[in-house]
C-alpha cells in the first residue's frame, strides 16, 4: 500500500507536461522540476528523514509520508505555478520519508529468509503504481483537465493511510501497553531473527565497507535508470523515426519489465548462490547500452532486458541493506547513506547525458554514459554481495 504511492506522484505529471505548461505558464525548466525536484530532494533530505524516523518511529513516519503525499497532491492540483512547484516540494519530502523507512520496516517485520521477497514485492508495487498512474493520467486529462487528472491519485494515499491505521490499531489491541513507534531492535514474537552483523569492530568495518560499495552500485543503478527513462523515447524518435506514441510505448516496456526483475531476483536467490542474482541483473543491465550501440534495430529487446535489470537491481541492493542491518537505526542510516549518493547521481546524469548529446550531436556518448553507470553497478554490486556474506572478523 505504501509502495503504490512512492513513484506515482512523480510519474503522473510526465504524461501531461504540455497541458500543465500551457495553463500555468511554466517554462521548460519549470516543467522539468516537476520530475527532477523530487529526485533531488531524495538525495538532500535523507538526513532529515533519518532523524524523523528516530524521533517519530517507523509507524508514524509512514503515516506522515502518506499524509504529505496527499497534501502535496492537493496543493499541486489547485493553484498557480508556484503552488504546483510547492506541492511538488511537499511530495518530494514526503516520498523521501517513505524511501528511507521501508528498509527499516522490512528488517524488523520480515524473517531473514524472506527479505528479498518482501523487497521485490515492494519494488514491483512501486512500478505497478507508476504504470497505472502513467496510463490513466493522460485520458483523465483529456476528459476533465490536468488538475483533476492529478488530484484523484491522492486516493491511493488515503487508502494507504486507512490501511496503515487499521494495522497499527490491531497490533495495539494484540499487545496492550506496547508502543509500536519505539526504537525496536528485536523482531516480532515468533519470528526468526536475521543474523546480526555483530558488535565487534570487524563487523562495523564490514558494514561500512558494504554500504560504500552499495553507494557506488546504487549510483550506477539510479544514473542508468533515470537517464534511460528521460532520453530513451527521444533516442528512438531520432534514430529510428518512431512517432511519439511508438517511442512512448516502447519506452514503457522498460518500466513494465521492472516487475519481472523485482520478483525474479528473490526467486532466483532461493535457488542459487548469493552472487548469481546480481550477476544476472548486471548482465541484463549491460545489454541495454551495448545493445543500443551494437544492434540498435533490436531496441524492443533491449528495452525489455534493461527494464528487468532496473527492477531487479533495486531489489538486490536494498535486500542487502535489510539483511545486514542489526537494528532499526542501522537500517535507516544505511538506507539513507546509500540513497543520498544514488539519487545525487540520478539528479546529475540525465542533464549530463543531454549535454553530451548536444556537444557530440549524437547518442553514442550518452549511451556510453549509461554503459559506465551499469559497469559501476556491476563491479560494486558484486563486491558488496561478496562482502555481505563473508563472516565478520573479530
Amino acid at each position: 500500500m505504501l509502495a503504490l504511492n512512492l513513484r506515482s506522484p512523480i510519474i503522473a505529471p510526465t504524461a501531461i507536461l504540455g497541458q500543465i505548461q500551457a495553463e500555468t505558464g511554466l517554462n521548460a525548466t519549470g516543467a522539468g522540476l516537476l520530475t527532477g525536484l523530487p529526485i533531488l530532494l531524495f538525495a538532500l533530505a535523507t538526513p532529515l528523514a533519518t532523524r524523523t524516523i528516530g524521533r517519530l518511529g517507523p509507524e508514524s513516519t509512514v503515516f506522515a509520508c502518506l499524509a504529505g503525499v496527499l497534501a502535496g497532491t492537493v496543493l499541486r492540483s489547485t493553484g498557480p505555478a508556484w503552488m504546483v512547484l510547492a506541492g511538488t516540494v511537499v511530495i518530494g519530502l514526503s516520498l523521501t520519508l517513505g524511501n528511507i523507512v521501508v528498509p527499516v520496516i522490512i528488517r524488523r517485520e520480515v524473517t531473514w529468509d524472506r527479505v528479498s521477497l518482501a523487497t521485490g514485492l515492494y519494488s514491483a508495487a512501486m512500478n505497478l503504481g507508476a504504470m497505472v498512474t502513467l496510463l490513466g493520467t493522460g485520458p483523465l486529462a483529456t476528459a476533465v483537465g490536468w488538475r483533476w487528472a492529478l488530484a484523484p491519485w491522492g486516493v491511493l494515499a488515503v487508502l494507504g493511510m486507512g490501511y496503515w491505521l487499521g494495522l497499527v490499531r490491531r497490533r495495539l489491541r494484540k499487545t496492550p501497553g506496547h508502543e509500536p513507534d519505539a526504537a525496536e531492535t528485536g523482531t516480532e514474537s515468533g519470528q526468526k531473527a536475521p543474523p546480526a552483523p555483530g558488535s565487534g569492530d570487524g563487523s562495523a568495518r564490514r558494514f561500512r565497507r558494504v554500504m560504500w560499495l552499495l553507494v557506488i552500485a546504487f549510483s550506477g543503478q539510479s544514473a542508468g535508470y533515470f537517464t534511460t527513462t528521460t532520453w530513451l523515447p527521444t533516442i528512438l524518435t531520432e534514430t529510428h523515426g518512431l512517432d511519439t506514441a511508438g517511442s512512448g510505448a516502447t519506452a514503457s516496456l522498460f518500466q513494465v519489465a521492472a516487475i519481472v526483475g523485482a520478483l525474479g531476483v528473490p526467486l532466483l536467490a532461493t535457488r542459487s548462490r548469493p552472487w548469481v542474482p546480481l550477476a544476472v541483473v548486471a548482465a541484463l543491465w549491460l545489454s541495454l547500452p551495448l545493445g543500443l550501440l551494437l544492434a540498435p534495430d533490436a531496441y524492443v529487446l533491449w528495452s525489455l532486458t534493461g527494464g528487468v535489470a532496473q527492477g531487479g537491481g533495486f531489489t538486490a541492493i536494498f535486500s542487502i541493506i535489510a539483511r545486514m542491518a542489526s537494528n532499526d537505526s542501522e537500517a535507516a542510516s544505511g538506507s539513507a547513506f546509500v540513497q543520498t549518493g544514488g539519487y545525487l547521481a540520478a539528479t546529475i546524469a540525465p542533464p549530463f547525458a543531454g549535454w553530451l548529446h548536444t556537444a557530440t550531436d549524437g547518442w553514442t556518448a550518452p549511451l556510453l554514459l549509461v554503459l559506465a553507470a551499469t559497469l559501476a553497478f556491476t563491479t560494486a554490486g558484486l563486491l558488496a554481495t561478496r562482502a555481505s556474506v563473508q563472516r565478520p572478523s573479530a
